[in-house]
């Protein structure tokens, strides 16, 4: 999974972005010019994954990851940001944080005005919009072109109605994730990696004064994003999809990006002072899978125990081929149970003997928590 930070200039993307990473790239107050966005990888951290390791004691222990691509500020990228050479970065994200000014900078006001995240959001999801209008008018205008000339296939008519629907749709001021889309017709359009087909979330970045002191303006900005994600599952401590949470999240940009660079006696200390029980990278970590709609899927063994990340939904057969490809081609069937039985009793055994060790088929939908051994054949 990968999540892009995107905003408009100065509001503290790579601040966030080292914050989340403990990197440190460079943060300054004017224009740098750079074009290149900064990428980090995190752990997700999941006490699952540890406490399987110590049960197996395996070779090697993997946790799942985050990637996070820190884009450069709005309009600064040549062409602007969604066009251009900032176009064809922005398609690789699987989701947008959407960063926003909260913060107190006279350098900054004097060139960008005061801080107003409200309409910071509403301007870059505008645009997302935009972007894709074009997008979707560009293949409708030459899709009728071909048929005029001729060119027409069963495939070219669904894309063209298909096209059709999302034009108007986004005419309406609707993003394109909000237009229901058969299989058929995701498979279609995949290609065109619609920006407002990805889910977003808005990051409110704020200054150590301000922090924690704004639910009324996280409750609007989660709303305007879009964002219903999830509660939590006494299971996993990770969370798991039920509506109700607001897709929005506070930052204290600036003290998180120092606190990155402290060991972890002193991050702890700081963090108490501040009333911030987790650190960035573990609170958007666990956001990005709620809002994402992701969970956890685990294969264990005396080499390796190892955390898997797939979509809510997503069958046995879907797991198969995130762990190798070999084994969705050659898929048999899949053993399983989970860490919450394992842990409980103790081994594989015990979890045998209680009956709680299941054949599934490749139609089974993976619950977060699942250990899966496949059964294949090349």
């Amino acid at each position: 999974m990968n999540i892009g930070l995107i905003g408009l200039p100065k509001a503290g993307k790579t601040t966030i972005f080292n914050a989340l990473t403990g990197q440190t790239a460079e943060t300054a107050e004017y224009d740098t010019g750079k074009v290149e966005p900064n990428i980090g990888v995190v752990t997700v951290l999941d006490d699952r994954v540890d406490r399987l390791s110590s049960l197996y004691h395996p070779k090697k222990t993997v946790h799942a990851t985050i990637e996070f691509i820190d884009f450069v500020g709005h309009g600064a990228a040549k062409g602007g940001l969604f066009s251009g050479e900032g176009m064809a970065l922005l398609k690789t994200a699987d989701a947008f944080a959407i960063v926003l000014r909260n913060f107190s900078n006279p350098t900054l006001e004097g060139a960008y005005g005061p801080p107003n995240p409200e309409k910071d959001l509403e301007t870059i999801l505008t645009e997302l919009l935009l972007t894709d209008q074009v997008l979707a008018e560009r293949r409708l205008e030459r899709i009728r072109q071909d048929h005029q000339r001729g060119k027409k296939t069963p495939q070219s008519q669904a894309e063209e109605k298909l096209m059709e629907r999302i034009v108007e749709t986004l005419n309406q001021g609707n993003p394109v994730r909000d237009l229901p889309l058969s299989s058929d017709e995701q498979k279609l359009i995949s290609g065109y990696k619609f920006l407002t087909e990805k889910k977003c979330f808005a990051l409110l970045n704020s200054d150590e004064n301000s922090y924690g002191r704004n639910p009324e303006l996280i409750e609007a900005l989660g709303k305007a994003a879009g964002g219903k994600v999830t509660g939590s599952s006494e299971e996993s401590g990770v969370e798991t999809a039920e509506e109700g949470v607001i897709g929005a999240i506070e930052f204290a940009g600036k003290f998180e990006m120092d606190l990155s660079q402290l060991d972890e006696e002193e991050q702890k200390l700081f963090m108490e002072d501040m009333g911030i029980a987790e650190s960035a990278k573990a609170r958007l970590s666990r956001f990005a899978y709620q809002l994402l709609g992701y969970i956890s899927f685990f294969t264990v063994g005396e080499d390796e125990v190892r955390a898997w990340t797939i979509r809510k939904g997503e069958t046995a057969l879907d797991a198969a081929g995130t762990i190798h490809s070999d084994l969705a081609k050659g898929f048999i069937r899949a053993e399983c149970f989970t860490v919450r039985d394992l842990l409980d009793l103790g081994s594989e055994k015990a979890v045998k003997d209680k009956g709680l060790f299941r054949l599934e088929g490749k139609d089974y939908q993976v619950q977060d928590g699942d250990i899966l051994y496949i059964r294949f054949s090349v």
